[in-house]
């Protein structure tokens, strides 16, 4: 069958009727046989440090609170039971919160009242004593079934929680986090830690809750990222992909997370993205029998999920995906303004003015825009990147360097730089270490390092040398470094961060000295020292060129 994209929650109770209901084979326990139960999702992800909104007025948590306790009470006075869930990544994106270690968003999730929360690969962007910190702040649980401790071999968090509702209905909510968070992140942050197969732990575990008779219901709140038919590329596998491998039946829901983009499906082709836009209505994704949903970013909507349990069927009856304030190209809101929770605001202020002051000290200045957007740094050799690796080269005495540019996240425009503009850019907290290679061996090191496709985090910029990089033979040929004859039997050094140096983007890993520097205030400190960076000084002038490539700035 056909059908059109159309507007409603009405359509989409339908559309979950034709396409089959998901159903539970506990039927063991009482409740929701005579009677419906009624349960709403609320749910949100990849907040990033978004806990206060941004210079339109849009998101922030203070809002979100205000419309939360509105959903819940609609919900309530409609006899539905209510959960509200965290498909993770609360760290990491805005410096007002990095800065804080995350502490206002997870006071402002306390607030809000979030019943779970899946633990993302941006968790483990800082050491594990600031994560075990922020465990202590939340006071909700932070699950994860596949993350394993190496010495004990027992999971580092708790693999899910069952929720008794008020209405007799049990819901299992397990935890799941993506296998490619070990190269996503600092690998000396989780060097003690084991990211196994999601997929495996879900299907053991789905199966035990329901054998046990546990729960009703099993939910899944992931950080895997959802892809369109499957189509995860190079990333890990995601929600689609594990819903499909599933016996079906082991999840009833999965509450996504990690690829920030808001599952939409278009009617009549649900294995393609609607073109969703703020206000529209959403379908979200059926696979296996398992719905699949996730809210987008930065907690820009509310995702709301109404289901009907009766005699062991589960039917998702609305899905919505609420704005939080968004506005037009024009200025005005979506929907109609959401007010800030007072209380929540004023709690929040503290935090913000705190970080402001911090973070708004001017350290410098610069004549141009210094580019790090993410289109051009990973595409091709940027004077940002030469910044950087010249700060560092320096900072560390070293011949050269090195950076990956999934490690530059932001550009510094002209005008004066604050210290809130060196953390946009590194966010991550990297440390810089110096390592130490025979010429000869440089040369190999640089044929995978150089070679690391366009486009991707593992793209690299240089500063210090120049190279040909022959991208089919997987090979350069390095004419100087540091300014001198390149010579295979002499022994170079260069900087390279803790993320890279440790295997992370698929880079060799390499015995370092750590000088235990943080990317950002190595960066700061030489636009302190300098006061007025003159971008012509670190324009790339063609001293990395690419062979055997489509592109002359990287391979591709």
């Amino acid at each position: 069958m056909n059908y059109k994209f159309v507007k409603g929650s009405v359509a989409l109770a339908v559309l979950a009727a034709l396409s089959g209901c998901n159903s539970s084979k506990n039927e063991s326990v009482a409740p929701c046989s005579e009677n419906v139960c009624k349960l709403t999702v609320l749910h949100t992800n990849d907040t990033h440090g978004r806990f206060w909104h941004n210079d339109k007025g849009e998101y922030g948590m203070a809002a979100q609170k205000t419309l939360v306790e509105r959903l819940r009470a609609e919900a309530k006075a409609a006899g539905s039971e209510v959960l509200v869930l965290s498909g993770g990544d609360v760290n990491t994106g805005v410096p007002e919160s990095d800065l804080q270690d995350a502490e206002p968003d997870f006071m402002a999730m306390n607030s809000i009242r979030y019943d779970a929360m899946a633990v993302g690969n941006h968790e483990f962007d800082n050491p594990l004593t600031i994560l075990e910190k922020q465990r202590e702040w939340a006071k909700f649980p932070m699950i994860s079934a596949n993350i394993y401790d190496k010495a004990s071999g027992k999971r580092y968090f708790d693999p899910y929680k069952v929720f008794k509702l008020e209405n007799g209905l049990k819901v299992a909510v397990l935890g799941l986090t993506t296998e490619d968070t070990a190269q996503l992140v600092d690998p000396n942050n989780v060097q003690t830690l084991e990211f196994r197969d999601p997929t495996t732990e879900a299907a053991k575990l789905g199966k035990q809750i329901r054998s046990d008779k546990e729960a009703n219901l099993v939910f899944a709140i992931t950080h895997m990222g959802h892809y369109e038919n499957g189509q995860h590329g190079s990333n890990a596998p995601g929600d689609v992909e594990m819903a499909r491998a599933l016996p079906a039946g082991t999840l009833d829901a999965i509450i996504g997370g990690h690829s920030q983009n808001p599952v939409c499906m278009e009617p009549g082709t649900p294995d393609k993205y609607a073109n969703f836009q703020p206000g529209d209505d959403c379908q979200p994704d059926q696979q296996n029998g398992t719905w699949i949903m996730q809210a987008h970013e930065w907690g820009k909507y509310v995702g709301r999920a109404q289901f009907d349990y009766q005699n062991g069927k589960l039917t998702l009856t609305r899905y919505d995906l609420i704005p939080v304030n968004l506005k037009d190209s024009k200025g005005a809101f979506i929907q109609e303004e959401i007010t800030k929770d007072p209380e929540l605001y004023n709690t929040l202020l503290g935090y913000q003015e705190k970080g402001q002051q911090e973070l708004g000290v001017v350290i410098g200045s610069t004549d141009g825009k210094l580019e790090g957007d993410r289109a051009v740094v990973r595409s091709q050799q940027t004077n940002l990147g030469r910044l950087i690796t010249t700060a560092t080269a320096q900072k560390l005495n070293t011949d050269f360097a090195i950076v990956n540019s999934g490690g530059v996240r932001d550009s510094i425009v002209a005008g004066d730089i604050s210290y809130r503009s060196v953390l946009l850019v590194h966010p991550f907290g990297n440390t810089v270490n110096k390592a130490e290679m025979k010429g000869s061996e440089l040369a190999t090191y640089l044929g995978q390092v150089a070679t690391k496709t366009r486009t991707t985090g593992g793209y690299a910029q240089f500063g210090g040398i120049s190279m040909a990089v022959d991208c089919q033979a997987k090979s350069v040929t390095i004419s100087d470094v540091g300014g001198k004859a390149f010579d295979p039997a002499a022994t170079y050094s260069f900087a390279i961060p803790s993320f890279s140096a440790s295997g992370g983007d698929g880079y060799p890993k390499i015995n370092t000295i750590n000088a235990g520097l943080v990317d950002a205030a190595v960066l700061k400190e030489f636009i302190e020292l300098k006061k007025t960076i003159q971008v012509a000084d670190y324009q790339p002038n063609g001293e990395v060129s690419y062979l055997n490539s489509p592109s002359t700035a990287g391979c591709q």
